[in-house]
């Protein structure tokens, strides 16, 4: 039988539903917990971290919305997720981590085998929060690292520490999306984004919704989405002070940009399934031949 899911959100869990969660995370059948926004006493929040910690088939954990309340319980997921070798995403959005909480449970996070989503967003972070998690993006070639992160409504992060997280993505070999909606990030901070953005090879998400941007910053993107191959294909703006002539500016080029992949990997496709697909390097013209004897000879220019 193929792993499933327990999802429950807002309830106040009892012992014996605790159990039964257990039971089913030793028994490894369970691919997805989301426990987000239940009440759990202190004790059978344990109960949970040790079945997470022996369970081999829990790929996505989440705890959103307060559930991880206090430091004791960082502690315990963290040492579940030190023993865990399954989990691929932890969700923690809305908890009161803070700096200290996420000082603690970093180590868990750092050596984690599996760990490619992470959700910090509202969890009451700064600037040397940010400094852990940029270890969470190591350098191209480095070692494995985040493809998702998720650092929404973090209003304590200053400038500094963005302008930090804007260069580890920037060389991050792995990271592929990026949320920073309702963070007050304003036009400098998009500035040092614009760049990382152009300088990343596989970022190819990024939310800035609700982050005080203005044209300014919109100009900036712009240009970088105009003027610079990137990975990027999808740059949410929503609720910025961003015209809507500009915004639909930027869309249409990621959009070109997509198409264009789209095209190129269809005339890949088309050259390695025909081993008579020729293309001179030195000039604009492919020729088309056919492997049938007597078939006639094709050719396609291209302007």
């Amino acid at each position: 039988m193929l792993p499933g899911s327990i999802q429950i959100s807002g309830e106040t869990l009892s012992g014996a539903e605790i159990r039964d969660i257990c039971e089913s995370l030793r028994e490894n059948s369970v691919r997805l917990l989301s426990l987000r926004g239940c009440q759990l006493s202190e004790r059978d929040f344990g109960h949970v971290c040790r079945g997470v910690a022996e369970s081999r088939s829990l790929a996505q954990l989440n705890l959103n919305l307060g559930i991880v309340s206090n430091i004791n319980r960082v502690k315990q997921l963290a040492e579940a997720l030190k023993t865990n070798r399954s989990v691929q995403s932890l969700f923690l959005h809305g908890s009161p981590l803070t700096d200290a909480g996420l000082a603690l449970l970093n180590p868990a996070l750092s050596i984690h085998p599996s760990l490619v989503a992470l959700d910090l967003g509202d969890c009451m972070l700064g600037d040397e929060g940010i400094n852990l998690i940029c270890g969470l993006l190591p350098p191209d070639g480095a070692k494995s690292g985040l493809k998702e992160l998720t650092l929404s409504a973090n209003p304590g992060i200053t400038s500094k520490g963005w302008g930090r997280l804007a260069i580890a993505v920037a060389h991050s070999s792995q990271l592929r999306v990026l949320n920073l909606d309702y963070n007050p990030l304003g036009d400098q901070v998009a500035g040092m984004l614009a760049v990382a953005v152009a300088s990343s090879r596989t970022l190819e998400v990024l939310d800035l919704e609700g982050t005080g941007l203005t044209n300014q910053s919109a100009h900036t993107l712009l240009d970088m989405v105009e003027n610079y191959p990137t990975a990027l294909r999808t740059l949410i703006l929503a609720e910025n002070n961003i015209s809507p002539e500009l915004q639909q500016q930027i869309s249409d080029l990621l959009s070109e940009g997509e198409e264009e992949e789209e095209t190129d990997a269809h005339e890949v496709t088309a050259r390695e399934k025909n081993p008579w697909i020729c293309q001179n390097n030195s000039s604009s013209q492919m020729v088309l031949m056919t492997s049938g004897l007597g078939d006639s000879l094709l050719a396609e220019t291209e302007m």
